[in-house]
């Protein structure tokens, strides 16, 4: 258990930097090293994604906590767009939850890496004006924003992310500018993370009795304890690191490179969930 404790400090301090670097909130790199971490420990492939899953969602309570406060300081969240969103955030994680918890652990894993190399070839490519200042002008009414929360929450329960890979591509097309963005939604990856967290957890308890068997000590429901605080530790700390650069990189720089990480990840994931096999 001790060297997977250090995997779990290493990966936690990785997806800390990039959470608060892009507003992704880190699910999109703690899921997938999970994913080998719990493999290599020997957890059930029945209950493996979703047990990275609801980890996942758990750690990012704490790392949005602090990439949130770093870009808040730096004045960097638009708190009326949250405000609107987030009902919609918190409904749409628990009704994501409940879904994942249906679906497959290998076609998970599929469809969070099409979601990703998806979005990433949408920001790599797409040619939006980097503007100075917000322009809220494109906004949708409060009503949509609500729905758009609500979208945002179902698909960032399912695939155990912040919401960055959606909020961060939407609010930059609906005005505002790349880092107030990443900003926003840093802040919105709070409300999903607790949603979803919660929602893995009571879920969780319904798992198979034969498969419960076969999970080490510290999982319950479909969260992993031991990694959720360890990842947590570091994170935390790390997500300012990230949050700082954030603000000082070029609007052009950070879209492409968080475009290039999701394009990475999106790859993995598809490989890793062995379609080209099944």
């Amino acid at each position: 258990m001790d060297i997977y404790i250090l995997y779990y400090l290493i990966a936690g301090g990785f997806a800390g930097i990039l959470a608060g670097l892009f507003g992704i909130g880190g699910g999109l790199i703690i899921v997938p090293i999970l994913i080998y971490i719990f493999t290599a420990q020997g957890i059930p492939e029945a209950a493996l994604t979703h047990i990275c899953i609801g980890t996942s969602l758990a750690t990012i309570i704490v790392t949005s906590i602090s990439s949130l406060s770093a870009h808040n300081s730096k004045g960097g969240v638009n708190w009326t767009v949250w405000k609107r969103m987030t009902p919609g955030l918190i409904i749409g994680s628990l009704i994501g939850a409940g879904v994942a918890s249906l679906i497959h652990g290998n076609s998970l894993k599929a469809i969070i890496g099409v979601g990703a190399f998806l979005v990433g070839i949408s920001m790599l490519f797409m040619k939006n004006k980097d503007l100075e200042t917000d322009d809220l002008s494109k906004l949708p009414s409060p009503v949509g924003q609500f729905s758009l929360g609500g979208f945002i929450g179902i698909v960032s329960a399912i695939f155990g992310i912040g919401g960055g890979t959606l909020t961060v591509p939407f609010l930059s097309y609906f005005g505002l500018k790349i880092k107030n963005a990443v900003g926003t939604s840093a802040a919105c990856g709070l409300p999903i993370s607790v949603a979803g967290a919660i929602g893995f957890l009571v879920f969780g308890q319904f798992v198979d009795a034969s498969i419960k068997e076969g999970l080490p000590d510290g999982v319950f429901g479909f969260v992993h304890i031991y990694a959720f605080i360890c990842v947590s530790l570091t994170s935390f700390f790390t997500a300012r690191i990230g949050a700082h650069f954030a603000h000082k990189l070029p609007s052009t720089t950070l879209k492409k490179s968080f475009a290039v990480l999701l394009l990475v990840v999106g790859v993995s994931l598809v490989f890793k969930s062995d379609v080209f096999t099944n």
